[in-house]
């Protein structure tokens, strides 16, 4: 069956190329897809431009728009099972991850259709000051949205982009990661089954090089919103600079997780390990910097190293796994590269740092829990995300020190602060420069609560309220209703005369 889904009808790449999927727990091929050349992107942009202009989607009223999404959720939970194997095997995530991302998947449909029923699209009246006069303010989708989202996350990530811009009245591209695009096929095939109009939603795989850049530069293009690296974030925003186009960018985290002498020792412990080695840290909000106050230093660190080399690493669907692979070779690699750099410079290593020993793993992309220790803010694996299991650890004294060490990146994202001290806690987090922060927790979110970041992290907002405005244009409207002369320039010359 072909792969490609554009303007409501699957097709094959128009120069017959395709790509094998492979999972990364042990290199087997689990799905061959098409692999689209800009021609079969620009062709995807024109569908979503023509059922812009035509109003087929837009123009339904928003109770229309958000019983489709809420249909959309509907069969998004029927089909959690083969959806949650669809993703575990293209990221080589554990199953019971997989799960959990699917059922957020399902909470965002169902947000955002419920923030469209009550009244999330609408505009408001300003008041002019003049009672001949009405001002309103109402909110347009904001066109045809080229949708641009990772392989760690595939679906849910995918999720907080099309749910917003389907209840705004968008119509869309999307474009998965090459890597990891199973469930966003599946996701299409939902959106045909719920009703929506042809040419409402499209489907383009591949590279981004070849079939990802024209969305950026392409002027029937209204917004593009991208979830991935920091460089390739940064050509996005450059491209879309030439035709002035709205950008939303989520380019990832440096994050600082900060545990005070007072904290929970064995809760702050337990959510260290959690926090950076999770999904084997490939998570853009992954604590990847521990700052722990110098007192509790070597008892903390070696617990967690402990804790960190019995770590069960395994595939999808093994029982006893806790965390999975790293997603490709290349990625291996440039992980391995990250934790040899940061030992020579001054690094030491604690545990982990090269690929594990055990033959069963062998076939798959592993590699072993990392803690970097006695680690500063000059490093360069400080200050670098390595989006692998890799954790850096600094110490601090003072609360002013944790502070100034929890800022002292060019990321934003995420961060945490653990500590009894219930105004400390507020102090410090009210502080860290960072869009989302956890007290005595770390990773949970909301659908109704704003996700991004400060800095080089991003731009804009995904999720709660301002996740919707993302696809949307505020438009003024200003009505006289007891129209008039304004008197501004003369009805005669000097003289008199009339003219």
């Amino acid at each position: 069956m072909p792969t490609l889904y554009i303007d409501g009808e699957w097709v094959a790449a128009q120069g017959g190329g395709t790509r094998d999927i492979t999972c990364p727990a042990d290199g087997v091929v689990v799905r061959t897809v098409d692999e689209a050349t800009a021609v079969d992107t620009e062709r995807a942009i024109a569908a979503a431009r023509r059922a812009f202009d035509d109003g087929r989607w837009s123009e339904r009223p928003v109770t229309e728009r958000a019983a489709l999404v809420q249909r959309v959720a509907d069969l998004l939970e029927r089909d959690a099972a083969e959806i949650a194997r669809t993703e575990a095997l293209d990221t080589g995530k554990r199953l019971v991850e997989a799960e959990y991302d699917v059922a957020d998947v399902v909470r965002c449909f169902r947000y955002f259709a419920g923030l469209g029923v009550a009244g999330g699209t609408g505009g408001r009246v300003v008041d002019t000051g003049n009672p001949s006069a009405i001002s309103r303010i109402d909110l347009l989708p904001a066109g045809v949205c080229a949708l641009i989202t990772p392989w760690n996350y595939p679906l849910l990530q995918a999720s907080w982009k099309v749910a917003p811009a389907l209840v705004a009245g968008c119509t869309f591209v999307l474009k998965p990661s090459e890597l990891t695009p199973g469930t966003a096929i599946h996701l299409m095939s939902l959106l045909e089954e719920a009703g929506l109009p042809a040419g409402v939603a499209n489907l383009i795989l591949g590279a981004g090089a070849t079939a990802g850049a024209p969305l950026a530069v392409d002027p029937r293009v209204d917004l593009v919103s991208f979830t991935g690296g920091l460089v390739t974030g940064r050509a996005i925003m450059a491209s879309a600079a030439a035709t002035v186009k709205r950008v939303a960018l989520e380019l990832g985290g440096k994050n600082p997780n900060i545990v005070f002498a007072d904290a929970d020792f064995d809760a702050a412990l337990d959510n260290a390990l959690t926090a950076v080695f999770l999904h084997s840290g490939q998570v853009c909000s992954a604590g990847a910097r521990l700052i722990v106050e110098e007192s509790i230093h070597d008892a903390f660190v070696d617990a967690l190293v402990r804790r960190a080399e019995r770590i069960t690493l395994g595939g999808p669907f093994d029982p006893d796994a806790e965390t999975g692979p790293l997603i490709s070779e290349a990625h291996r690699s440039k992980v391995q590269a990250y934790v040899d750099a940061a030992v020579a410079e001054g690094a030491v290593l604690r545990c982990g740092g090269r690929p594990p020993d055990d033959p069963r793993l062998a076939a798959g992309t592993y590699f072993l829990p990392t803690v970097l220790d006695r680690c500063h803010t000059r490093m360069t694996c400080v200050q670098d995300e390595s989006f692998g299991p890799v954790l850096t650890v600094e110490t601090f004294r003072t609360e002013d020190e944790a502070v100034e060490l929890g800022n002292d990146t060019y990321y934003g994202l995420a961060g945490a602060v653990w500590t009894n001290d219930g105004s400390r806690a507020e102090r410090v987090a009210g502080a860290l420069r960072h869009g989302t922060v956890w007290i005595n927790d770390y990773h949970p979110y909301l659908p109704q609560a704003e996700w991004g970041g400060f800095g080089q992290s991003g731009v804009g907002r995904e999720l709660g309220p301002t996740g919707l405005a993302e696809y949307q244009e505020p438009k003024h409207t200003y009505r006289n209703i007891r129209p008039g002369v304004s008197g501004w320039f003369r009805e005669t010359d000097r003289r008199g005369a009339d003219q």
